[in-house]
């Protein structure tokens, strides 16, 4: 697995590449002959996507390769040995891409055969940036029908691609290929350039609407929710983290919208139960990372029986069988039925006349309820005399206060700094109420396992010490607490 950065530009069949001596050490040219082909569903849904699975021969990378988008220029890349068998994609590389095929058959969607001369640009044995220059031939399988054959199309581009360099040695590299007559490229990829998918779905909504904004966002939060599956299927680090947070804020974006969109009752209901699968590991995963730093902060005469490995590898265990339910899950017939509706939600919203409206105006008014549902929540809460359900109602604050930090950031690019600020200021009550509750849950599970220890005859001394510092965390952050709801409150006051 790597990293791709690289910048792509289309050049003139009688294009000559400039002089970079000046900019570090030259080695090549050197040329390649390599033959790829790339393998998609019938409907193009990985192209569409901007994903491209291939299996090539030829140069110093033969294998297959699946590139998974993370920003503007750059990929993440993921290898596998060349097979060879040219129909079946090997398994590890059709999971990653099961949340976009979702069942649908993989097959060869086109070929590209490309004769590539490349310059490295190094430093002694370190490579700075490779440029590639490609004369590519591109066959398109798919037309056979339509057209009474396959569809072939020729072209030359350049690629300048990061290796050890800096972003701005490849700056320099691209203005030097500009100046002599590239231009950016369009494409992502040469199979978007040679297949020229359709668009992702996106409802057309009027410039400068309520309607705008909030698809806008839903849609980014989808992407963001599919792009986290690859990385969660292959247990990468804050992986299920990020795809339980793209859930919430779908969740939270469609229950504060609901005056622009409606409908969204069942996707709401199975984005809880996704962050649920989720949370579990989640849960875990940070639950055990908390007991380590704490451990490794004692001295070690502090530090007694067998705490460290129920702590540790115990939790972590628990944690591997969490990731596993969370795979079963990823690859199974509901998870395929939300993203279908999520992209039914994104393609085809059911809007209502106020998301016509301006954004400004009626987007406002969203962030101003949200906020006063907080306050609303705080003073129930505060009105319970009973110690243990008026905490238990602390924790709908909480929650709220998240959701209203969700809203305002969806809000920031269309309300500006004023949802920055609001966004800062229920983080900062989120974050106080999550350390008071975090100490408490981890008070619970501190008992839990100090009883195992107990029934085991070991020694459970250390458990209560980190009982005791749990519990001074959560006293804090509980006493802590009015002077932060007072000055947000009054901050939001001004604010809204």
């Amino acid at each position: 697995m790597g990293i791709e950065i690289e910048d792509k530009f289309d050049v003139p069949s009688d294009y000559a590449i400039p002089d970079l001596s000046k900019l570090a050490e030259i080695a090549g040219p050197k040329s390649y002959q390599l033959v790829a082909l790339y393998y998609d569903t019938p409907d193009l849904r990985l192209a569409t996507r901007g994903i491209t699975l291939r299996r090539r021969r030829g140069g110093d990378d033969a294998g297959w390769h699946l590139k998974l988008p993370k920003a503007k220029g750059v990929r993440q890349e993921i290898t596998h040995p060349l097979t060879r068998s040219t129909k079946v994609v090997p398994a590890e590389l059709a999971e990653l891409v099961r949340a976009y095929t979702r069942g649908a058959e993989l097959q060869v969607v086109a070929e590209l055969d490309t004769r590539r001369t490349v310059t490295l640009l190094h430093d002694g044995p370190t490579g700075l940036v490779e440029i590639a220059d490609d004369r590519v031939k591109g066959t398109v399988f798919d037309a056979e029908e339509s057209a009474g054959g396959p569809r072939v199309v020729r072209w030359r581009e350049v690629e300048a691609e990061l290796l050890e360099g800096d972003q701005a040695l490849l700056a320099k590299v691209g203005k030097r290929l500009r100046k002599a007559g590239a231009t950016p490229s369009e494409s992502a990829s040469k199979l978007a350039r040679l297949l020229e998918p359709p668009p992702v779905a996106h409802a057309p909504t009027k410039d400068g609407s309520a309607g705008q904004t909030v698809m806008d966002y839903l849609a980014g939060q989808v992407t963001a929710l599919l792009s986290q599956d690859p990385r969660v299927r292959r247990a990468e680090h804050d992986a299920v983290h990020q795809m339980r947070v793209a859930s919430r804020r779908l969740r939270s974006a469609l229950r504060a919208f609901g005056g622009i969109i409606t409908g969204t009752k069942r996707v709401q209901d199975e984005l809880r139960w996704l962050a649920t699968v989720l949370g579990e590991a989640r849960d875990l995963e940070v639950i055990r990372a908390r007991f380590a730093r704490e451990l490794a902060a004692l001295a070690p005469e502090l530090v007694t029986g067998r705490i460290l490995a129920r702590l540790g590898d115990d939790l972590h265990a628990r944690e591997l069988e969490a990731y596993e339910r969370i795979k079963d899950t990823l690859s199974g017939e509901r998870y395929y039925a939300l993203l279908d509706a999520l992209d039914a939600l994104t393609a085809v919203p059911k809007l209502t006349k106020a998301a016509a409206e301006p954004a400004h105006d009626k987007l406002s008014d969203v962030a101003a309820e949200n906020w006063d549902r907080v306050a609303k929540i705080y003073d129930t809460a505060q009105a319970i005399s009973d110690l243990e359900r008026r905490e238990l109602a602390m924790h709908d604050v909480r929650k709220a206060a998240k959701r209203a930090r969700y809203t305002a950031e969806a809000l920031q690019p269309t309300l500006g700094k004023s949802m920055v600020k609001l966004a800062k200021h229920a983080a900062a009550v989120q974050e106080v109420l999550g350390t008071h509750q975090d100490g408490v849950v981890a008070q619970e599970t501190l008992a839990k396992e100090a009883e195992a220890a107990r029934q085991a005859g070991e020694d459970t001394f250390t458990y209560g010490l980190l009982i005791g510092l749990e519990r001074g965390t959560a006293e804090r952050a509980h006493a802590d607490f009015p002077k932060v709801w007072a000055e947000t409150a009054r901050a939001i006051r001004k604010l809204l």
